[in-house]
């Protein structure tokens, strides 16, 4: 009875019992654990993967050509035939849809990849010398980030001829790192004077050990929620520049010219769902992102630990 009255008037007991269920867990088993307890982040991941899903398996979804015109089938209304209809190109309006959903991600993710590697290798550089390096990369950083992004990129894409996929990544990747770059530089100059790093140091360690063992693996964290914002960027970046015209070149569909494609006022007001269905595409993928992120930003949280 005693044990009982002071479990019931004891306030920490909850507290205490947490702490002895997270003993022996690793803080990515941790971050995973409150990940899931976001109702958000969860159907997000669901969603997201279902949409990922219905764009690999476009072939088994639909038999059209997404390039493929047939001047006799311009802009027909849905059908048995064409689920979505046709466009001003006579072309399946759904199979393009999947399609573009391929290339919209596609350039996403990759642009993402490719600005992670520039960004944390400049950032530990920067981070972890410090110096005259940090000087120098930090200037760089600096006068990228004089301009707006999305002008920046413009301006680029303007000069060059015909923009391919890899063409598009690429100069994504070249004028967005300087963000990421200033937040592993920032991460690694908290850690540089950590014990843990002088200890590493003073046992002979190298730098590359030191930066992998130790500073990557606690700077994973803010690296992951921004590469999850930064993929988000990239998709509506992609789908802002197909728009005007600067982005991904018809016949190759995205989520972007096709809204592009459906600009002319008739096709507006009579085929909605020309424009409708890729503009939804391009809103719920980037809520998706966006909530995982924020899902990932409180997993990885550490005042999440004093909960």
């Amino acid at each position: 009875m005693e044990t009982n009255e002071q479990l019931s008037v004891n306030p920490n007991v909850p507290d205490q019992i947490s702490n002895k269920a997270q003993k022996g867990k690793t803080p990515l088993q941790l971050a995973f654990g409150r990940f899931k307890k976001n109702k958000a982040a969860m159907v997000s991941v669901f969603v997201l993967l279902f949409i990922i899903l219905a764009i690999i398996a476009a072939p088994l979804l639909t038999d059209h050509d997404p390039e493929k015109s047939n001047l006799l089938m311009v802009e027909q209304g849905p059908s048995s035939e064409h689920i979505l209809g046709t466009d001003s190109s006579g072309r399946d309006i759904f199979a393009r849809l999947l399609y573009g959903g391929r290339i919209s991600l596609i350039i996403g993710f990759s642009a993402m990849i490719f600005t992670l590697i520039i960004g944390v290798i400049l950032g530990s550089i920067a981070g972890y010398y410090g110096g005259k390096i940090d000087s120098i990369i930090m200037r760089a950083a600096d006068m990228m980030l004089i301009l707006p992004f999305l002008l920046l990129v413009l301006v680029i894409v303007s000069i060059i001829p015909k923009v391919t996929i890899s063409i598009f990544v690429t100069i994504i990747a070249l004028t967005s790192w300087p963000s990421l770059t200033r937040i592993v530089r920032g991460t690694f100059l908290s850690l540089r004077e950590q014990e843990f790093v002088l200890g590493a140091k003073a046992i002979g360690a190298s730098d590359l050990r030191i930066i992998f063992k130790h500073f990557i693996p606690n700077a994973i964290g803010p690296i992951v929620v921004n590469a999850t914002l930064m993929m988000a960027s990239y998709i509506i970046a992609e789908s802002a520049l197909s728009f005007i015209g600067f982005g991904i070149q018809q016949p190759t569909p995205t989520w972007g010219n096709m809204i592009s494609e459906a600009q002319n006022l008739r096709i507006l007001e009579n085929q909605p769902e020309a424009w409708i269905p890729p503009g939804m595409a391009i809103l719920i993928t980037v809520l998706c992102i966006n909530f995982i992120g924020d899902g990932l930003r409180d997993a990885f949280d550490p005042k999440s630990n004093k909960r």
